[in-house]
């Protein structure tokens, strides 16, 4: 058998994505141990997924965020490796692992962390590598797929439970570079990504409500984010045009009575605010 098997351990979070995790699932051979932390109350994936593969663990946690599960899954993995993958990633085999497996051991693992490359994105949103290159060098990858080292990612402090959602990635990234453990993007190993449809909503409402969390906790994270890098002023000073834009935004849809606009600019607002005064990310549905 290939030594991977044995090596690396898949990590998916999961909230409300029972029907994509188990597409993900069916993707990877049985041989891989996979660890599912399920951050909703739906007990029913347990017995749907070990049934498919006795190697599948299920942890139930308290919805903390990405970051916070993923740290949860780390204490239960026991192999030198760990693959963290999103439900809604595609693309996603044995041997996109195994070349994985095969370039951390070429590495030395001497990484913060590897990445793939990323088919459905744009340069301008989406920052990417030089394709040229083997192991392109970047300050930061995607949280949606990411191979670690698990010693090095223990040295490195693991994920800051402090973002929700949005910015965890990027956190741990700049604190391993500073560590002096690059972060590598595997040109060769691409993937495509459905950004933002892992969770599972009932009805256009609830996707609304999702959407409105999503802009909260962005705002909420980049701010915390350049604050604990750059300075509590610093930060203030950067967002002070993102404030004064946003307010214009929500009295201009006001008073041209576009309703849904202004919901979204007072809950960018309402994260801003949370953010420079120092509340938790406590935003929830």
């Amino acid at each position: 058998m290939d030594d991977s098997y044995k090596e690396v351990t898949i990590i998916i979070v999961s909230h409300r994505s029972k029907k994509k995790v188990f597409n993900l699932i069916n993707k990877i051979s049985n041989a891989f141990k996979i660890i599912v932390v399920e951050n909703s109350s739906d007990k029913t994936i347990k017995d749907e997924l070990t049934g498919k593969n006795k190697k599948i663990q299920i942890i139930f946690s308290k919805n903390n965020g990405y970051g916070s599960a993923i740290n949860l899954a780390r204490t239960h993995v026991t192999t030198r490796y760990f693959f963290v993958l999103n439900p809604d990633m595609q693309k996603i085999d044995d041997e996109l692992i195994k070349n994985f497996y095969y370039s951390a051991k070429e590495l030395n693992d001497n990484f913060g962390a590897l990445g793939p490359r990323f088919e459905n994105v744009s340069e301008k949103s989406h920052k990417q590598s030089n394709i040229n290159e083997k192991y392109g060098q970047i300050d930061s990858i995607s949280g949606s797929a990411m191979f670690f080292c698990s010693e090095i990612f223990d040295k490195n402090g693991k994920f800051d439970e402090n973002f929700f959602l949005y910015f965890e990635e990027t956190d741990y990234c700049h604190r391993s570079n500073k560590n002096n453990f690059k972060i590598y993007q595997i040109n060769s190993q691409k993937v495509y990504h459905d950004i933002g449809t892992s969770v599972e909503t009932k009805n256009e409402e609830e996707a609304a409500k999702l959407k409105n969390l999503y802009t909260w906790h962005f705002i909420w994270s980049k701010f915390y984010f350049i604050k604990k890098n750059k300075g509590y002023f610093y930060s203030l000073f950067f967002f002070t045009p993102i404030l004064a834009r946003t307010l214009i935004k929500i009295f201009y849809s006001k008073i041209t009575k576009n309703t849904k606009k202004e919901e979204h600019y007072k809950i960018r607002l309402d994260g801003l605010l949370s953010a420079i005064k120092g509340i938790k990310s406590i935003k929830r549905l």
